[in-house]
């Protein structure tokens, strides 16, 4: 058995020290996003595993049912979202949250203040929605291993989200990610199961995994007082484009292309025909309502 690795100590980026202290002040009102965008990473890790294994020829689900799973645990006051899509490996860990190298960061600076909504909106655009946890977390644990890599790959990342994170390499059985927020004391809403469905109804029923929740006593009456409930998934986890149009709201429609386009606001119109002849499609078109940043 090999010794454990030392843990290394990193600085954060200088744009990312300002953007985590901006989210958290700015966004406070809409604090419930971060799940949200925890979720669209994990269900985001999940389709780039399909394909990845799908090129190599490979059958995703050759390792059992892909999901992401939503916990908590009162009496350490945590939150957990987990998936098991592609994970990231050490490098990918310092390249995705350690830095924000993607072009657009001097710009996200700029106009992330004042109207919570527009700057809620950037969250998505500019692909910081991982920062948004430090807005009802004074500590991230993120453990992840890339598919296709050893157990002994695996990699914790740790940070109170105020200038540096530590990294060290782990044993991790299983491919994927797993996310523990450690909350603030005064978050204390988020352990509860029906809330944390009720804000996945809002912003999540439209991904087309699974997400399970544990079981509440309202899911499984029928079983005995007092035993633990299997896991239940909360979402509908069928892809919009192949529900009829007569099952489909405006919500639905307005849901999916928010997720779909990292926006908060509507979109201008939309167009969602089936065509059948030689080839049949089905055909999902949406108009932003307003032109991109750039």
């Amino acid at each position: 058995m090999t010794a454990p690795a030392e843990q290394e100590v990193f600085s954060f980026q200088a744009e990312a020290v300002q953007i985590l202290d901006l989210m958290v002040h700015s966004l406070y009102s809409n604090k419930e996003i971060f799940l949200r965008e925890l979720i669209s990473n994990a269900s985001d890790a999940i389709d780039r595993l399909r394909l990845e294994l799908l090129s190599q020829g490979d059958v995703p689900e050759a390792d059992g049912p892909l999901r992401i799973r939503v916990g908590y645990d009162k009496d350490a006051g945590t939150l957990t979202i987990a998936d098991n899509g592609i994970g990231m490996s050490r490098d990918e860990v310092i390249e995705n949250i350690g830095t924000i190298a993607k072009s657009g960061t001097q710009e996200f600076l700029r106009s992330l203040t004042g109207d919570q909504r527009k700057d809620a909106a950037l969250i998505g655009q500019f692909g910081v929605g991982f920062y948004s946890s430090f807005i009802v977390a004074e500590r991230v644990v993120l453990t992840t291993r890339r598919a296709g890599l050893e157990a002994g790959d695996g990699v914790r990342w740790e940070s109170d989200g105020k200038g540096e994170y530590s990294l060290e390499t782990v044993e991790r059985a299983e491919r994927g990610t797993t996310i523990v927020l450690h909350l603030r004391e005064d978050e204390d809403d988020l352990l509860n199961g029906w809330r944390l469905r009720s804000i996945i109804e809002k912003y999540s029923d439209h991904i087309s995994v699974p997400i399970l929740m544990p079981g509440e006593p309202e899911d499984k009456a029928e079983e005995e007082e007092g035993t633990p409930k299997p896991d239940v998934t909360v979402n509908r986890a069928s892809a919009l484009w192949t529900r009829p149009k007569s099952e489909l709201s405006d919500k639905d429609y307005s849901d999916f292309y928010q997720h779909v386009a990292g926006e908060f606001s509507d979109p201008l119109a939309w167009v969602h025909a089936k065509i059948e002849g030689i080839y049949e499609y089905t055909l999902l078109l949406f108009i932003p309502s307003k032109a991109p940043y750039d």
